[in-house]
């Protein structure tokens, strides 16, 4: 994959297109990622996922509605109406978003209590969104960095998309390389295994296609 390669996926990067392009091949190389299939599956999944690699640490800017809708379920509510108009955006306040964190992420994915501030110590970071401390110790462990100690790594080209290819090597759900799935054009189960859902599944298809496209 060239620059041109990316820019056609990632209009957005511009001049920080070089350091992405290096960053995913180096990655792709290391987990096997080494046909059009696989790495226009790969690539259709980053580039969703980082709303086109601008974004490499997860935005918590949330109003009130949304933050209750996103992380609220029928077996587990971590805000409450009176919490969610404290901590979102308002009219009256910026959102906070160290303590969103640290309520939607606590005691869970081997983050501590809220008040250890594990979840936004651990808050997602990367292409991929690599989130809680356990995912950054068994990536960390992989790749052969301390990412409990400096999570920030992982918001760097280099180190994000490691992590992103290390999650779709052995990191995800299934517990197997989404090149499998890959392989056989099954994107919306490697959307599932990425995301845990069908959210933004249609572009992830469509991007999936743009980026076979610009690699034949």
């Amino acid at each position: 994959m060239n620059r041109q390669h990316l820019l056609a996926l990632a209009p957005r990067l511009g001049a920080r297109a070089d350091a992405f392009v290096e960053a995913l091949n180096n990655a792709m190389a290391r987990f096997a990622i080494n046909t059009p299939a696989r790495q226009a599956a790969f690539l259709g999944q980053v580039v969703h996922e980082s709303a086109g690699l601008t974004r490499m640490t997860e935005d918590l800017n949330y109003s009130p509605g949304t933050l209750m809708a996103c992380f609220n379920n029928k077996k587990v509510t971590r805000f409450t109406p009176e919490m969610a108009a404290l901590y979102a955006r308002t009219v009256h306040h910026p959102a906070n978003q160290q303590m969103i964190a640290n309520v939607a992420y606590a005691n869970r994915m081997g983050n501590g209590s809220i008040e250890s501030g594990d979840g936004w110590r651990y808050r997602g970071r990367g292409p991929g969104q690599l989130t809680g401390k356990d995912n950054y110790t068994a990536c960390g462990e992989a790749l052969g960095l301390d990412l409990v100690t400096c999570p920030d790594q992982v918001a760097e080209p280099t180190v994000g998309c490691l992590a992103f290819a290390w999650f779709w090597d052995n990191g995800n759900r299934t517990g197997k390389s989404l090149n499998l799935l890959a392989d056989i054009g099954k994107i919306d189960r490697v959307s599932l295994a990425v995301n845990g859902g069908s959210h933004g599944l249609a572009e992830r298809i469509a991007l999936t296609q743009r980026a076979l496209e610009v690699l034949a």
